[in-house]
C-alpha cells in the first residue's frame, strides 16, 4: 500500500520542482544502506522542535561530509516517515551553536585531557565528544500546492508539530538548494543577480561550495519599493545597476517601463574604471538618454537646465523655490517669488483683446533675466510670437502718453521709437518701473480706454524687483541660479516624460551639483512624473506601462522625522504601486529613513551595516530580517548582500554579480 502511495505522489508531482525532494531521499537511501557516510547528506537528528525554532543534534563526521554547517546556512527536515503525504520539508536556517544535555560532561572531559596532556584521543572518547546541537530557526514549508500538483507552493509556517524523533535533518543538496532559492521566484522577467552565498569565509572543504545562482523577477520591482543599505564602497550601486540592467533586459521588446535614474556621482552616465570603463549608457545607447548640468565630451547628454526665457512659468518657480531658501530675503524679493507667470503658448493662444497684460508680464521677467545676466537667443526669442496688437518684437505696446510722460519726468527727453533687442527692453521697463514709483497716482498710469490701472500687483512685483530704489540688489541677486539655465535647452521636463512614456531609461548626471541643486531637481521631476502618472490613471491609461526612479543619498529625500505626509516623496510610498510608480532608494542606514517609507517597501537589499541599532531599526519594520543581525554586522565582502524580495518569503544571502555594461 505504501509502494502504490508513493507511485500515485511521485506522479502527481511529475515536473513540479518538489520532485528532487523524492530524488534527493531515494539517493539518501541508498548511500546510507551501502554505508557511504562521506556521500550523505544526512547531518543529524531534531532533539527539539516548535513552530519558530528547532534544535538539532549532529556529529562531526557529518558536518565535514557536507563541507560545513556555517551560520546562516540552509537545512531541511523531513518526517521519518511521510505515509501518504505529497512530498514536502521544512526549511530551516543555522543561528547559532546549542548546549545539549551533556555539554557539562563533555566540557569536564575535555578539561581533565588538557590536564593530563594527552597526545590524542582513544576512539571510545572521540566518538562521545564529537557530538553537537545547532539552534535553528523555522522559515516555513515547501510542499506541492494540493490546488494545483505542479506548483510548488511555500508557507510562512507549518502545518504541524510532531515527536522529535520523527524528523531527520538534510543538508540540501545543489537541486534543492535550487528550488529553495529560486523556486518561488515568478518565472517571468527572471534575472540572475548573484551566487547564493550562505558565509563571507571563502574556505571551503569537500570539493568546494556550490554554485547555485540566484535569480529575481523584475515583476517584483515594477511599481514597488526596494531599499538599499550598506555602508559605502560595499556594493549598493552596483546592485542598483543591475536592477536596471535587468529591467532593461526584461523590456527589450515592449519597452513597457521608463526608468529615471537621478546620477549624482555621475557613474550610470559615464564610463569609469569601476565598470570596466563602460556604463548603463554605453550598453544600452539607444535605449538611455543622459541629461547633464556640466557636459562631457565623451558623454553624449542634453543639457539639463530650463531656457528660462521660453519656460516662464516652470522657470519663475525654479526661482522662487530657491529665493525662499533666503529666510533673510527682503519683501520685494518675496513679492517676486510669488508671481506667477502664464506660459508664453497660454499667453498668445488668447483672443486679440487679452493677450496684451500676460505678455508684458513675460517681457518684464525677461527684462529682469536679461538684467542679471542670463544668456539669450533673441533671434529664437522673435520666432516665439510674443507681441501684442499694438506691440512688435520686444515693445510692451505702452500706451505713447505714458511712454513720453515717463520719460520726461525719469531721463528729460522723448522715448526711443523703436525697441528691437532685450537692452532696449531692459531699459524702457527700468524707465516706467522708476515713474510708477515716484508718480504712483499720475493719471498716465490708467488707462484711457479700460479705465484700469495698467499695473497690476503681479506688474508691479515685477517692475520693482527689475528696478528696486538705491540701496537694494534686485536681479543681481538671482546670478547665482544661473546654472540652472541655457538659452539652447528645450523644455527637458517634457521631454523626459514622453522619453519614460515611451520606455526609455533617462539618467540625470548630477555629478558636478551642490545637494540644493539635486534635491531641486529631484523634487522637481518626481512631482512632474506623479502628476503624469496619476492623470493616467485617472484616464484610464496607465496599461501595462510603469516607471521606476532610483534615488542615491535617500536620507536627504526621505528624512525619519517627517511628518509631510502629502509631499512627492511619501505620496510615492502610499499611492506609487496604485500609479505604477515604483522606486529603487539608497543610503547607507536604515535609521535615517522615514519609517511610513520603510513599512511600505517590499524589496530589500541590505549589505554591512556597522551598528546594532541599525540593525534592529531594520528588523524592527522587516521581521524577515530578526535572527540574521550578526551576519549582518560582521560581513564586509563588497557585494555581499542579504536580499529579501516579493517573490521571497525569506532572506537569501548573495554575493552579486560585479556589474557588466552588456547588453542582453
Amino acid at each position: 500500500m505504501n509502494d502504490l502511495n508513493k507511485l500515485v505522489n511521485t506522479s502527481a508531482t511529475q515536473g513540479n520542482p518538489i520532485d528532487s525532494l523524492r530524488i534527493f531521499l531515494d539517493r539518501e537511501d541508498k548511500v546510507e544502506t551501502a554505508r557511504q557516510t562521506e556521500k550523505m547528506r544526512f547531518v543529524g537528528y531534531v532533539l527539539e522542535l516548535g513552530f519558530d525554532t528547532a534544535k538539532i543534534i549532529t556529529s562531526d563526521p557529518y558536518k565535514l561530509a557536507v563541507g560545513g554547517i556555517p551560520r546562516g546556512s540552509y537545512l531541511i527536515m523531513t518526517p521519518t516517515n511521510a505515509g501518504s503525504a505529497p512530498p514536502h520539508f521544512t526549511l530551516l536556517r543555522v543561528t547559532g551553536v546549542s548546549p545539549t544535555p551533556l555539554s557539562n560532561q563533555v566540557q569536564q572531559t575535555y578539561f581533565e585531557l588538557h590536564k593530563k596532556s594527552m597526545p590524542e584521543l582513544d576512539v571510545w572518547t572521540q566518538s562521545e565528544l564529537q557530538w553537537g546541537a545547532l539552534d535553528c530557526d523555522v522559515l516555513g514549508m515547501f510542499y506541492a500546492d494540493p490546488s494545483n500538483m505542479q506548483k510548488l507552493a511555500f508557507s510562512g509556517d507549518v502545518n504541524n508539530v510532531v515527536s522529535a524523533h520523527r524528523y531527520k535533518v538534510f543538508s540540501p543538496d545543489d537541486a534543492l538548494l535550487q528550488v529553495i532559492v529560486n523556486g518561488t521566484v515568478k518565472a517571468e522577467q527572471q534575472f540572475n543577480i548573484g551566487m547564493l552565498r550562505t558565509m563571507e569565509c571563502g574556505l571551503v572543504s569537500n570539493g568546494g561550495a556550490s554554485k547555485i545562482p540566484v535569480n529575481i523577477s523584475m515583476r517584483d520591482f515594477k511599481g514597488c519599493r526596494t531599499a538599499m543599505f550598506g555602508k559605502t564602497r560595499l556594493g549598493k550601486s552596483n546592485v542598483v545597476k543591475l536592477i536596471a540592467k535587468g529591467m532593461l533586459d526584461a523590456t527589450s521588446t515592449d519597452n513597457s517601463v521608463g526608468q529615471l535614474i537621478f546620477d549624482i556621482n555621475g557613474e550610470y552616465a559615464n564610463d569609469n574604471p569601476q565598470d570596466g570603463n563602460k556604463s548603463l549608457r554605453s550598453a544600452y545607447q539607444d535605449r538611455c538618454q543622459v541629461y547633464a548640468l556640466t557636459q562631457r565630451k565623451e558623454t553624449p547628454s542634453k543639457p539639463l537646465r530650463l531656457n528660462f526665457y521660453e519656460q516662464t512659468e516652470s522657470a519663475i518657480d525654479v526661482l522662487a523655490s530657491m529665493l525662499a531658501q533666503d529666510n533673510r530675503a527682503a519683501d520685494y524679493v518675496r513679492s517676486f517669488g510669488n508671481v506667477k507667470l502664464p506660459s508664453i503658448t497660454g499667453a498668445t493662444s488668447l483672443p486679440e483683446k487679452e493677450k496684451t497684460r500676460p505678455i508684458r508680464k513675460i517681457q518684464y521677467f525677461w527684462a529682469i533675466l536679461n538684467k542679471a545676466g542670463f544668456e539669450a537667443d533673441e533671434v529664437r526669442l522673435r520666432k516665439l510670437g510674443l507681441t501684442s496688437a499694438n506691440a512688435k518684437n520686444f515693445d510692451p505696446g505702452f500706451s505713447k502718453e505714458l511712454r513720453q510722460t515717463a520719460y520726461q519726468a525719469v531721463r528729460n527727453g522723448a522715448p526711443p521709437t523703436d525697441l528691437d533687442s532685450l537692452d532696449a527692453l531692459q531699459s524702457e521697463l527700468e524707465v516706467i518701473a522708476q515713474f510708477r514709483r515716484e508718480n504712483p497716482t499720475d493719471d498716465a498710469l490708467v488707462s484711457k480706454s479700460s479705465k484700469k490701472a495698467t499695473f497690476d500687483p503681479d506688474d508691479i512685483a515685477l517692475l520693482d524687483f527689475l528696478a528696486p530704489p538705491p540701496g537694494r540688489t534686485g536681479p543681481a541677486i538671482l546670478r547665482a541660479y544661473k546654472p540652472f539655465h541655457s538659452s539652447k535647452a528645450g523644455d527637458f521636463i517634457a521631454e523626459i516624460l514622453s522619453l519614460l512614456d515611451a520606455g526609455k531609461t533617462v539618467l540625470l548626471d548630477l555629478g558636478n551639483a551642490t545637494d540644493e541643486i539635486r534635491r531641486y531637481f529631484a523634487d522637481m521631476l518626481s512631482k512632474a512624473v506623479f502628476v503624469n502618472q496619476e492623470r493616467k490613471f485617472v484616464s484610464n491609461t496607465l496599461g501595462g506601462h510603469f516607471v521606476q526612479l532610483y534615488f542615491e543619498e535617500a536620507h536627504n529625500l526621505f528624512p525619519p522625522d517627517s511628518k509631510d505626509l502629502t509631499g512627492v516623496y511619501a505620496r510615492f510610498a502610499k499611492e506609487g504601486a496604485k500609479f505604477h510608480i515604483g522606486m529603487v532608494y539608497s543610503t547607507q542606514s536604515p535609521s535615517t529613513i522615514n519609517r511610513e517609507l520603510l513599512a511600505q517597501t517590499e524589496n530589500f537589499f541590505v549589505g554591512h551595516l556597522s551598528s546594532q541599532d541599525e540593525t534592529r531599526a531594520l528588523s524592527r519594520v522587516q521581521v524577515a530580517f530578526d535572527g540574521i543581525e550578526e551576519d549582518i554586522l560582521r560581513a564586509k565582502t563588497p557585494g555581499y548582500m542579504r536580499m529579501l524580495t516579493m517573490s521571497h518569503r525569506f532572506v537569501v544571502p548573495v554575493q552579486a554579480h560585479k556589474f557588466e555594461a552588456t547588453a542582453s
